[in-house]
C-alpha cells in the first residue's frame, strides 16, 4: 500500500517559499516551477538574483536568445518585488561579443527595481556601467570587480544610502574617488583592492561616517607611487594598508581607530623614513596594531607614543639591527599586553648588549608573548623577554620547520632559561 506524504513546505506562505528559493542557482530555482501550479512563477518573486560562469557552460547558440528573453522577463516582470541583490559573476563570458548579452539593460533593470545590493565581476566593465548606477538611492552595497576598466564617476554622482563600497582591479583618474567617495554620505565600510594607481595624484577620502577602510595597492609592484594620501575619517575603527611608501600621508581625525594592519615596503624614489614616519603618526590612537615591513622604514625617534596600543604584532624581513629597532618601538607602547613577533631573527643579533633601557610595557603590562617561526638562534631574544618581562603570563612558541630532534633540544633550553615572572608559562608547539 502506497504511502502518502503531506507536502508541508507548500504550504509555507509565498514570501517565505521565495525566501528559500534566493538561496538557489536561477537555473535550480526556475526548475521548482514544475512542482505545481502554486510554484509556477514563485521563482519570478525571488528577491536574489545571481547569473554565474556554471549558467554560461550550457549555453548553446541555439538557445542563447531564450536565455537573454527569460532574463529579460525576469528583471523586468510587472509587479516585480523589490530586490534585494543583483549579481554577475564571471569575468569574461558576460562580454562575450559574439553572444551581444544586455548587461547594461539588466543592471538598469535592477536598479529601477529598488535594488539593495549590486555585485559585478566583469571583464571591461567601465564600458557598460550605466550612468544610473552612480545616482541610486536605493543601493547599500556596491562591490564591483573591473579588471583592466577604468571606473568613470560621473559629476552628479550621489550614492545617499550606500554603506559598503568594494571596488577591485578597477582604474581612477584625476578626482574621481574623492568625488565618488563625497557624495556617499553614510559610507561606513570602503575597500580599494588591487587598484590602479597610475593615473592618481591624490587619494582623497573624507568620510565623517566611514567605520573600515582597505587600501590594498599591490606594494608597488607596478605603476605610480608618486601621489599622496589623505584621510580624514574621525569615526574610522579598522585601517588595513598595503602598500610601497608613497609620496605622501596626511592623516587626521583618526580617534576611533581600534585596529589597523600596515603592510609596506619600500620605495627607492622618494624619502621613504620621512613619509613612512608621517603614515604611522597618524594611527597613533589604536588599539591593536600589525604590521609588516621590509626593512626600519620608521625613525623611531620620531615615533608617538602609542598610549592605547595593547596588541602589536610585527612581521616581515629580519634585517640588521632589528634588536634595537624593536625594543625602541616597545618605548612608544608602554601598555602594551600582547606581543607577537612573525619574523627571521638573523644569527648574531645581539639582544643581550642592547645598550638601551628596559621599555616599560615589559616591566608592567606585557601579559602574552607569541613567537612564530621560531628557529635555534632566537634563544637569545627569547632570554630578553624571559629576563625583563616582569609580568608576563604566556610564552608561546611555535617550532614549525624544526625537527622532532630540534624541537627537544630547543625545548630542552627554553625550560632552563631564567623567568623574572614567576606566574609565566612556556607553551611550545
Amino acid at each position: 500500500m502506497a504511502m502518502c506524504v503531506e507536502d508541508r513546505i507548500s504550504s509555507f506562505p509565498d514570501h517565505i517559499l521565495c525566501h528559500i528559493l534566493s538561496f538557489l542557482p536561477i537555473e535550480e530555482a526556475v526548475r521548482t516551477s514544475i512542482i505545481s501550479t502554486k510554484w509556477r512563477y514563485l521563482f519570478a518573486s525571488i528577491s536574489t538574483i545571481k547569473f554565474d560562469g556554471h549558467l554560461m557552460r550550457g549555453l548553446t547558440d541555439r538557445n542563447v536568445d531564450s536565455f537573454k528573453n527569460f532574463v529579460d522577463r525576469l528583471l523586468k516582470f510587472p509587479d516585480q518585488v523589490s530586490l534585494d541583490c543583483f549579481r554577475l559573476d564571471d569575468i569574461v563570458s558576460w562580454n562575450d561579443k559574439d553572444r551581444n548579452f544586455n548587461v547594461s539593460d539588466w543592471i538598469c533593470a535592477a536598479l529601477c527595481r529598488g535594488v539593495k545590493e549590486i555585485d559585478l565581476d566583469l571583464d571591461n566593465l567601465g564600458d557598460i556601467l550605466p550612468a544610473l548606477l552612480f545616482t541610486c538611492h536605493s543601493l547599500v552595497t556596491l562591490k564591483l570587480v573591473a579588471v583592466g576598466s577604468e571606473i568613470t564617476v560621473p559629476s552628479d554622482v550621489c550614492l545617499g544610502n550606500l554603506k559598503t563600497l568594494q571596488l577591485r582591479n578597477a582604474s581612477f583618474v584625476g578626482d574621481s574617488i574623492h568625488r565618488l567617495i563625497s557624495n556617499c554620505h553614510v559610507l561606513e565600510d570602503l575597500a580599494f583592492i588591487h587598484c590602479d594607481s597610475d593615473y592618481l595624484r591624490e587619494v582623497n577620502i573624507q568620510s565623517p561616517s566611514l567605520k573600515r577602510l582597505v587600501l590594498d595597492f599591490d606594494l608597488g609592484e607596478s605603476g605610480n607611487l608618486d601621489y599622496v594620501v589623505v584621510i580624514n575619517a574621525p569615526n574610522l575603527v579598522y585601517f588595513q594598508y598595503t602598500d610601497a611608501v608613497v609620496e605622501g600621508y596626511t592623516l587626521t581625525n583618526m580617534k576611533s581607530l581600534e585596529k589597523a594592519r600596515l603592510n609596506i615596503c619600500e620605495n627607492d624614489s622618494i624619502d621613504c623614513e620621512t613619509s613612512a614616519t608621517h603614515l604611522i603618526q597618524g594611527i597613533r590612537n589604536v588599539r591593536s596594531l600589525s604590521l609588516t615591513t621590509d626593512e626600519a622604514i620608521f625613525r623611531t625617534s620620531q615615533l608617538p607614543i602609542f598610549h592605547n596600543l595593547i596588541e602589536f604584532e610585527y612581521g616581515g624581513h629580519g634585517f640588521n639591527g632589528i634588536e634595537t629597532w624593536l625594543v625602541e618601538f616597545l618605548h612608544c607602547a608602554p601598555n602594551l599586553e600582547t606581543l607577537n613577533l612573525n619574523f627571521p631573527v638573523e644569527a648574531g643579533t645581539r639582544w643581550k648588549a642592547l645598550p638601551i633601557e628596559v621599555p616599560s610595557c615589559l616591566s608592567f603590562h606585557l601579559k602574552e608573548i607569541e613567537i612564530s617561526c621560531f628557529v635555534t638562534h632566537m634563544i637569545e631574544m627569547v632570554s630578553y623577554f624571559l629576563d625583563n618581562a616582569m609580568v608576563l603570563e604566556n610564552l608561546i612558541i611555535r617550532t614549525k620547520g624544526l625537527s622532532v630532534t630540534q624541537t627537544r633540544k630547543v625545548s630542552n633550553q627554553l625550560l632552563q632559561l631564567l623567568k623574572s615572572s614567576k606566574k609565566c608559562l612556556i607553551v611550545i608547539l
